[in-house]
């Protein structure tokens, strides 16, 4: 598969640039950052070393480049969900069927965000905070937070958490999709749509068929 990203990210530069992206994609999402060499990427990309870093200070800036161009995609789409109108619900499920169909669409580069993601190299998690997720996070954040002051959602429920469901549930699919095909009782893993409109459904609606009793929906024993 071909990084999608590639032709995203490779708005106004030379072909050469656009050669040097996708195959850091490439090898970025199968081997991770620290493993990747810059002459595993000149030979991928079937350029020179010194063409890399004619037009990249470092491996670090390529993975940058990568990391920011998936980065302002994701932040349209947020703004789309900030600024469009319609029911809450709707919009919520706009964007999870949205956002879901993305990843899936430009997977290799979704890989490079999750392997690191995943890594457990702090500073690596710092960058992607810092400069990459952290406004987009936020700005998700606000719009919780904006259905509960509209009364559509509880106020007792922490919007941060809410957002971390949302964009959790896309990725553990986007993930677990292979396995989730092997499972005769996921049906949803070959319906995108149809596993987008239920996870909104139990997420704003729930699971339980009735009123918890007051006891149980305190915490309370028994």
């Amino acid at each position: 598969m071909q990084a999608r990203i590639s032709s995203k990210a490779a708005t106004g530069r030379s072909a050469g640039e656009a050669a040097i992206l996708e195959a850091a994609v490439k090898l970025f999402s199968e081997k991770g950052y620290d493993t990747v060499s810059m002459r595993g990427i000149a030979e991928e990309a079937g350029v020179s070393k010194a063409n890399i870093y004619h037009h990249f200070d470092s491996k670090e800036a390529l993975y940058r480049s990568i990391l920011c161009a998936s980065a302002s995609q994701l932040a349209g789409l947020v703004s789309e969900l900030a600024g469009s109108a319609g029911p809450f619900e709707k919009r919520i499920l706009d964007f999870a069927t949205e956002h879901l169909s993305r990843l899936e669409g430009d997977a290799l580069s979704s890989r490079v965000i999750l392997r690191e993601a995943f890594s457990g190299n702090d500073e690596h998690n710092k960058l992607l905070v810092d400069e990459v997720f952290g406004g987009i996070f936020e700005r998700m954040v606000a719009i919780f937070e904006a259905g509960q002051r509209a009364g559509v959602l509880r106020n007792e429920l922490d919007a941060a958490l809410c957002a971390t469901l949302l964009i959790g549930a896309d990725v553990f699919f986007f993930q677990a999709r292979g396995i989730l095909r092997h499972l005769p009782q996921a049906g949803f893993a070959s319906d995108l749509p149809r596993f987008s409109a239920q996870m909104v459904d139990v997420m704003l609606n729930g699971m339980l068929a009735g009123t918890l009793p007051a006891a149980a929906g305190q915490g309370g024993e028994g």
